[in-house]
């Protein structure tokens, strides 16, 4: 049994889980400091070392007794291991440190960080320190790196390093401790005009930046930074790995610490992503590690902006033919495999309300009763906090709520004027109304007859009264039992606008109170 639980133990050194993300030591880490993957292509890894170069003096940085970092580049497996590891390129490796490079789309052209030394001459600050600087070189038709250049927003009063395009090169992101900055290093960019030069350096803001350490960014294709900081509240120790969404120069919304286990207690930076896929490697000097600084390789399980991104989704329910609003209809929230997300009932102005991830589908759906079924589906987008209005429409065939009504649905019941006989248009709609009852049994109705305004109160009271028993009387001769009809005229004491006595209306308003409805007066029966 303990050599089982010793086994186990070991495993989860190597390959650790969570929710979001897997993780595991790549093999080709050396007790040195290896660091900062960026991807040459396809299957192509470059990065940071301080490892031994056989046959090399390999002189050490005073601060950490290593040798100084040179690039290297490897080819990289199908499982994320490094091999066949070999220096990047002679060209850009010099006696200093280089590290952190980026490289336009098409390959030829590549920015990286090295000390501030150039042309085989180092250059201090006003203090005597030797800072960071961010170097362009381009490749020629040879494959060697040419063109070696400082980039000009540099300064020898400044760190600026830790360099990141953004998917069509027109971005360069980097960190630097310059004037304007937070804190004690935040992360900048600038963009790269057409003519090749580059705008004014600009902050990406406090949504990104804080008072203390942001560093090594990357940024993907959805414009999403990558970047570690020690200066936010939910941090595990030491630099975490964060991401946020960038618009408009600026880092919007909350920046989400993307938890263990790519967080530990210690430092954690360099996240990237293998293009178009969920993989990728970032880097530690966790407890358990080979050497100083690892590459770990880990692999994307839930996108975090899934989680933590919300937009809000508000409605209406109303009746399809009416538009009438539908208080008290059923609204179901479905996501994009068919599983039930949340279920509510809409308010009294027939409103519902969701809150949705981004970058995710779902359904919606709403139900009432004697109503069919709507549904909507919809996609949300990448931006926090929008709101999306997705309106539902119950159609009914057989049903319909009027003024708190449950009557049954039928078109306009009409006589001609002066007239109570059943003309043959009214017929066809007293034929449904026939039909329904025949289907519901034991269904009963107040059949209510209603005329305009336009005459005499007595007269409309006793036109109306007729025209209600006419109606009855031709429903009854088609078999259906009389004692289930309660047959009523209300004259003009039940308009429904404003087309009282001596008001002027159009025709189609007053139209609209010469009505004949049916009120069910039992709808429980209804199944």
């Amino acid at each position: 049994m303990k050599k089982i639980t010793v086994i186990i133990v070991l495993l989860l050194g190597v390959i650790a889980y969570s929710q979001n993300y897997s993780i595991k030591n790549i093999e080709a880490n050396t007790k040195y400091s290896d660091f900062g993957v960026t991807y040459y292509g396809e299957n192509t890894a470059i990065y940071a070392s301080s490892k031994k170069i056989k046959g090399s003096r390999n002189k050490k940085w005073y601060l950490n007794s290593q040798p100084f970092l040179d690039l290297y580049k490897a080819t990289v497996t199908s499982t994320g291991e490094f091999v066949e590891s070999e220096p990047f390129s002679k060209e850009l490796n010099t006696k200093m440190h280089e590290s952190n490079v980026t490289f336009t789309k098409d390959l030829k052209t590549v920015y990286f960080s090295r000390d501030n030394y150039n042309s085989k001459k180092y250059y201090t600050d006003d203090n005597g320190w030797i800072l960071i600087q961010l170097y362009k070189a381009d490749i020629d038709s040879a494959g060697n790196w040419k063109n070696i250049v400082k980039l000009p927003f540099n300064s020898d009063q400044f760190d600026t390093g830790h360099p990141s395009l953004n998917a069509n090169d027109t971005k360069l992101y980097f960190t630097s401790n310059r004037p304007g900055s937070l804190g004690l290093t935040d992360i900048w960019a600038v963009d790269i005009n057409n003519d090749a030069t580059y705008s004014d350096p600009y902050n990406l803001g406090p949504k990104v930046n804080t008072t203390r350490s942001e560093m090594f960014p990357y940024i993907d294709n959805n414009n999403v930074l990558y970047y570690s900081s020690d200066g936010l509240q939910d941090g595990n120790g030491g630099l975490d790995i964060y991401a946020v969404k960038i618009e408009d120069k600026l880092g919007i919304g909350k920046a989400i610490n993307l938890g263990f286990p790519l967080n530990s207690s210690k430092d954690d930076f360099s996240l990237v992503f293998q293009n178009g896929k969920k993989t990728g490697h970032f880097s530690s000097n966790r407890d358990g590690g080979k050497g100083d600084d690892d590459i770990y390789y880990f692999e994307e399980l839930i996108n975090p902006f899934a989680v933590e991104c919300k937009q809000f989704v508000q409605g209406i329910v109303r009746e399809k033919e009416t538009g009438a609003l539908l208080p008290g209809a059923l609204v179901t929230l479905y996501d994009a495999k068919g599983n039930k997300v949340e279920s509510t009932i809409a308010d009294k102005f027939a409103v519902f309300n969701f809150k949705v991830n981004c970058d995710s589908s779902y359904k919606v759906t709403a139900v009432k009763e004697y109503y069919d079924m709507d549904e909507k589906i919809f996609t949300t987008t990448n931006k926090a906090d929008l709101e999306l209005a997705i309106n539902l429409d119950l159609g009914s065939s057989e049903f319909v709520y009027i003024r708190g009504n449950l009557m049954i649905k039928i078109n306009p019941i009409y006589f001609d004027l002066d007239k109570s006989f059943i003309r043959p248009d009214a017929q066809l709609e007293l034929e449904r109304v026939v039909r329904i009852m025949e289907k519901y049994p034991l269904l009963k109705i107040n059949l209510g007859s209603h005329t305009d305004s336009r005459a005499s109160d007595s007269y409309n009271w006793s036109l109306s009264n007729r025209r209600a028993q006419s109606s009855k009387n031709w429903i009854v001769s088609q078999g259906i039992d009389a004692n289930r009809i309660n047959a009523q005229g209300y004259g003009e004491t039940e308009l429904v606008n404003k087309c009282s006595n001596d008001v002027i209306c159009s025709e189609a308003d007053h139209q609209l109170n010469r009505r004949t409805e049916f009120i069910i007066t039992n709808p429980e029966v209804i199944k």
